[in-house]
């Protein structure tokens, strides 16, 4: 079993070292949480501290914080209140001991803003590139109700919950996304370098070409001769496409046609489901009005086309008619999603059927995974096949061609 080095803070606020054995890192996180440690360090044996320092080095630089990083930085926070450490002195541990550089700037800067008479939601509130609405949202409600113990529980939940629905989806898309670029590479090196060889021999030798060759050399000369324009028209496209979806239109017509692709369209549209539930659940759970939850979901739920969907919600529900009744306008949310709403209304559950409606999502969503994955292999297979047999035929037609020519002597 590996064993994992660790540094921790027990209840008494002193650092301690050890090691430990565990399946994985995460398990490693979680036997030291139940032991009443709170982890800041925990490394396998033999990782290289230097790499992990450069890592976390790139991560500040570009002002980005991993899901990884942020789900052990709320669950120190919510282990130490939960050991009655005053909130300052939490943020004061979590400075000290933060391996991640931005983690480390903006805790300290938390703590001057308290010090200053901030409230704990206004100091979080001053980092959106650490910290989501949601995120500083449920750290107002938890302050609020005097239970930010358990709103930081719900809070883990959610961002647990988001990085597995994204490493999902990253995991379905890795394989075809690096055989299409494999295909890619590959057709790029037979034209431009094997078949160009094959078809001076073949033009010397006097011979017919067929089609096959013909279109391999039409598309050699092409990339021959206009290389130059290609590469700035590639260039100024996918400039003017990033500006493009950096737009309102852009991203809103974007995340559309994303919703309308065959196989992926109903995953991602799943994923937004569950993670529109999950999170809504939570929202209600922890005492944040409706109006005040739409507001959140449509800056965080992930797409721009469901997104808009919310703004004519809002004002429906503003009018008293109900949360289900204006989902039935709109396109994307399912007659199950709008059946369960209604129930939880009607019953007065709404965060359980919300909760029904997660877990419902998140089985569908692995099975959609699955199934994406089964098809696109077959797919990826005849694409493979079609690349390589074309270059066969250009190159092999000819040849079965001169072996003809040759007499025996």
């Amino acid at each position: 079993m590996p064993r994992f080095t660790y540094k921790a803070i027990d209840e008494s606020g002193n650092t301690v070292n050890g090691v430990l054995e565990a399946d994985t890192k995460e398990m490693a996180e979680n036997l030291l949480v139940q032991k009443g440690l709170i982890p800041s360090i925990i490394r396998g044996e033999g990782e290289s501290k230097g790499i992990s320092l450069s890592l976390k080095g790139l991560s500040y630089r570009f002002g980005k914080i991993k899901d990884t990083d942020l789900i052990l930085f709320t669950k120190q926070f919510r282990t130490m209140l939960h050991s009655g450490i005053p909130i300052i002195n939490a943020f004061k541990i979590m400075e000290y001991q933060a391996e991640n550089p931005l983690l480390k700037r903006v805790s300290g800067q938390i703590v001057r803003d308290l010090q200053e008479g901030s409230s704990l939601y206004e100091a979080f509130k001053r980092h959106p590139k650490v910290f989501s609405s949601l995120y500083c949202e449920m750290i107002k409600a938890g302050e609020t109700s005097g239970n930010l113990v358990d709103v930081l529980d719900r809070l883990i939940y959610i961002i647990e919950h988001e990085h597995k629905i994204r490493s999902d989806i990253r995991s379905a898309l890795q394989y075809p996304i690096m055989v299409t670029v494999f295909l890619a590479v590959a057709f790029f090196i037979l034209l431009t370098f094997v078949v160009p060889k094959f078809i001076n021999i073949f033009i010397r030798a006097g011979l017919e070409l067929p089609l096959p060759t013909k279109i391999c050399m039409v598309l050699y000369n092409f990339l021959a001769n206009y290389w130059y324009a290609i590469l700035t028209a590639t260039i100024v496209g996918i400039l003017l496409i990033l500006s493009y979806v950096k737009t309102g239109k852009g991203r809103l017509f974007r995340d559309t046609q994303l919703l309308r692709i065959p196989v992926l369209g109903p995953l991602f549209i799943k994923a937004t489901m569950s993670r529109f539930a999950s999170i809504f659940a939570i929202l209600q759970a922890s005492g944040i009005g409706i109006l005040d939850s739409f507001d959140i979901l449509s800056g965080i739920i992930g797409n721009s086309a469901i997104s808009k969907e919310f703004i004519s919600l809002k004002a429906k529900v503003q009018e008293g008619q109900g949360i289900s009744d204006p989902l039935k306008s709109s396109r994307y949310f399912t007659p199950m999603v709008i059946n369960m709403i209604a129930i939880g209304e009607e019953s007065g559950r709404l965060d359980d059927m919300l909760k029904v409606i997660a877990a419902h999502y998140d089985e569908e969503m692995a099975y959609q995974v699955n199934r994406l994955s089964e098809a696109i292999g077959p797919v990826l297979t005849v694409g493979l096949a079609g690349v390589i047999g074309f270059f066969a035929l250009a190159i092999f037609l000819p040849m079965w061609d001169l072996t003809k020519m040759v007499r025996p002597m």
